[in-house]
């Protein structure tokens, strides 16, 4: 696949689920002020792939008009596990380079389930963080800190989204996620 076909699935999934069903109320303004970021990161090998984070927090850091990246990794970590231990260095590494407090990882993934007593894979709620591919949404943590001091009740976002899940059922939120594919 082409990078374009990857960013238009990305962005259909942005506009077809996360800003549609209002998931991050947040979403839709950078969407409409064109300040996200879709960069497709092919590295070869987990060095490079933090190699490509942290190029990627230069140019955010370079590039004020940008508030947001989604970091794409269209032909890596299609094991969820290997995608959790690629995570956890990229967050050490944030926290290497001096990046904590400036910015932070939200992470996204075709087969994300949260951990829990059953671990159900099946639970629709996963997919308020399953993404059409592996990325990881790099967030200014100071715009999001302004964003939801604004906010009504922020910490009810993620027990909304739980509930929208659920009511939506596990087979409409896949067809809605094979839907991101589908258009090109």
């Amino acid at each position: 696949m082409i990078d374009q076909q990857i960013i238009h699935a990305t962005q259909t999934w942005l506009k077809s689920f996360i800003i549609a069903f209002n998931i991050c109320p947040f979403a839709k303004r950078e969407q409409q002020r064109n300040s996200i970021r879709y960069r497709v990161a092919r590295p070869n090998g987990l060095e490079n792939t933090l190699e490509t984070l942290s190029d990627e927090c230069d140019y955010l850091d370079t590039h004020p008009e940008t508030e947001t990246t989604l970091l794409i990794f269209a032909d890596m970590f299609a094991d969820f596990d290997d995608y959790l231990d690629m995570l956890a260095l990229a967050e050490q590494l944030l926290i290497a380079q001096g990046y904590e407090g400036i910015y932070q990882l939200a992470s996204f993934h075709p087969d994300y389930h949260f951990e829990t007593e059953t671990e159900d894979s099946d639970d629709p709620a996963n997919y308020t963080n399953r993404s059409p591919y592996p990325m990881l949404h790099l967030i200014r943590e100071e715009s999001l800190d302004r964003a939801l001091a604004n906010y009504p009740d922020p910490e009810n976002i993620p027990v909304r989204n739980i509930k929208l899940t659920r009511e939506l059922g596990l087979e409409k939120l896949q067809a809605l996620l094979v839907a991101c594919y589908a258009e090109h």
